[in-house]
Order: structure tokens, then sequence, then C-alpha cells
């Protein structure tokens, strides 16, 4: 495909399933539009958060809490929390997830968030050496979406959590302010597929991980949501949520530190996101993290453009981060990048349930419980 950039946003040719229209706008920028903006300004009519808050506030009335929220300390969770407690006054049970990888900056951020709310904090903490061997799996076996490992333990961890105390609302940070583009399948994806997971992990190293929090998609998007209703509510999709507003709430009210990029918080998620997508798959994920905020009004095209010019980890920084990710997963510097010079490899040269995985979401869809957001 000759190479070609969005007129309106700055998605480009990097997404292999991108189209233009006439007029050089891409089909994130219409879709958004048609779909996703509608839905969007359907929620944040007056009363539309009200009724299901008042929803949570009534479940669960003889327990201490009545929604559960997943802490990562990135800006939407933080900001979440923020908005749960101090303006809708719901008891949410805080949950994190140690996957082995938090940043200081991150650490920082929960406590202070806890604390100045005067919060319980449970965490669950991952075993380290099934991580480590489930992440180098991925590694080995060339895939984009290394960061699979780390998004299943969240997942499913929060998600069993939820049920084992009988929580029915589980608050999620996924919003259309900041994400309303989607990343492209080809780079990432769906972390629940087992088939894919299992294989993976089977055939490169990580085959006995009798403690890890598996999840399918069966399970928390069958299951718990029809069977156990526990519904899934994206606060942040019902209010005027402005990510450099909040961060300078959030700032101001816990000294909560901000990131250099989205997701940053994970030390392996930086990795990922600022040196092996970018460098060995040429898909930079700023391009969708600053083309959601344009079409949102947060960013300037221009704006966008400059930022994206410029790595999002410097020659220094990856020095340093290569160092610390290889010695995490107990490997040599050698080893970390020679496996960034494996052949390239995608989810269909693995066995995977992809299809499986379209006709559900065609058939959520039609039954009004997903959107058709592209993915």
């Amino acid at each position: 495909m000759t190479y070609r950039v969005c007129s309106s946003c700055i998605m480009d040719t990097s997404d292999p399933s991108i189209e233009f229209d006439s007029d050089g706008e891409c089909d994130h920028c219409l879709q958004f539009k048609e779909i996703t903006k509608p839905i969007w300004e359907k929620n944040l009519k007056v009363g539309e958060i009200d009724k299901i808050i008042n929803k949570i506030r009534s479940s669960n009335t003889n327990s201490r809490y009545n929604c559960i929220l997943g802490l990562s300390g990135g800006i939407d969770s933080s900001y979440m929390l923020h908005l749960a407690v101090k303006k809708y006054k719901l008891r949410p049970l805080v949950f994190h997830v140690d996957g082995g990888w938090n940043s200081s900056i991150s650490s920082s951020n929960i406590e202070n968030l806890v604390r100045s709310l005067d919060l319980d904090l449970f965490t669950e903490v991952i075993n380290w050496e099934e991580m480590r061997l489930f992440q180098l799996a991925f590694l080995k076996s060339g895939v984009p979406h290394i960061d699979i490992p780390q998004d299943l333990a969240f997942i499913a961890t929060l998600y069993k959590y939820a049920n084992k105390n009988n929580i029915k609302w589980i608050l999620n940070g996924g919003n259309i302010s900041t994400e309303c583009v989607r990343n492209p399948l080809t780079y990432y994806y769906y972390g629940t597929d087992m088939k894919h997971n299992n294989y993976i992990r089977k055939n490169f190293g990580a085959n006995n991980m009798p403690t890890y929090p598996f999840s399918s998609i069966l399970w928390h998007k069958l299951w718990l949501r029809y069977f156990k209703r526990i519904k899934v509510f994206k606060l942040l999709n019902f209010v005027d949520y402005n990510k450099s507003k909040a961060i300078e709430i959030l700032s101001k009210e816990y000294n909560w530190e901000p990131y250099p990029q989205k997701h940053f918080e994970s030390r392996f998620t930086r990795f990922f996101e600022g040196y092996w997508l970018p460098e060995r798959f040429g898909f930079d994920p700023r391009r969708v993290q600053y083309s959601s905020l344009i079409l949102t009004k947060q960013i300037s095209r221009d704006e966008s453009l400059v930022k994206i010019s410029n790595n999002s980890i410097s020659k220094e920084e990856l020095e340093i981060e290569f160092k610390f990710i290889s010695d995490k997963l107990s490997i040599s510097t050698k080893e970390l990048l020679d496996l960034c010079k494996l052949p390239l490899k995608y989810y269909w040269d693995y066995p995977n349930s992809d299809r499986l995985f379209k006709l559900g979401a065609k058939v959520l869809q039609y039954i009004g419980s997903e959107s058709s957001i592209k993915r």
C-alpha cells in the first residue's frame, strides 16, 4: 500500500486495514462521526449517568462495597476513582493487580490516591515465575501482542475477585474521550483467545502455570454477564472527561504525577509500546492515542504531528530500559536484542479463534450488548 496519512487525524497506512474516502479521511474518523460520537453524546445527556449510579448505590446494600474498581495508577483509572468517590459517593472496592512491572511513579500515584481518599487497597500479586515465562513465550513467538500475559492477568483477576465477593458492578476505565480510535487487531490481538494463548505458552516454554489467572471470553463475557449478572460500567463515557483537566485535578488534589505516554505506568508496556511495536513492526501506538484526542478536540493535528516526529523513548533511556527488561526476565541484553530480531509473526501464524471472536462480536452487536466500533 502506498503510504498515506489521514487528512483529519494522524492515522496512517501503518494500520494495514485502514481505508480512506475521496477526501482523504480515514475510516476511523468516519466511524467516530457516524457511530461513536452519537453514542457518546447520548451518554452525556443530563440524567443518563444518574440512572446507573443509582442502580450501583442500591446494589450490595448489606456490603461494605457496591462496586469494584481496578486501579493501575494510570490517568483513566485514577480519575475514575476520584469521580466515583468524590462526586458520586460510591463505595468501590479498590483492586490492584501487581504483575511485577509497576513503575515507581505508578506505585506512588496509587498510594497517594488510596491514602487521600481513605480507602482500602486490595492487591493481588501474580506468581512472578509464571508471568516471566509467559511473557518470554510471547517474545519468543515473534508476535506483536506481547502485552497479552499482563493484560490477561489484570482482566481475569479483577473479574474473579468480583465474582468471589458477589460484587455486581465493575467500574471500567475504558472511554471514548481518549480511546475512540481503536488499536488495529493486527498488533493488538484478543487477550482472551485461550486457544491462541495456550498454543504459544506450550510451544515456547511456559507450559507449567498452575496458579496463573486465566480467563476465557466465554467466562467473563457470557457466564458472568448473563448468568451471574455482573455488569461493567464505563463511568468516563458519561462525564465530560478531558485528559489535561483530569491531570490538573489529580496533580493538585493527590500529588499525582503524569506519565510521559499513555500506558507507561507499566515498565513492560513502556518497552512494548515505546520500542517493540514502533521499531519491530513499524506501528507507533501514539498515532491511535493522539488521533483519539484530535477527534475529541483535546489536541490539534499539527501538535500531534510534531509530537510523533520524536521517539517516545530516547536512545539513552532505551539502553536503561533494555537492561531493566532483560534483568527482570533473567536473560541477557543480547538475548533480548536477538528476540527483537526474530522473523515477524502475527496472530494468524498460530492457532487462534479469530473467526469465533468476530462471530461473537456480531451476535453481541445484534442484541445491543456491544457497539460496532472497529477493532
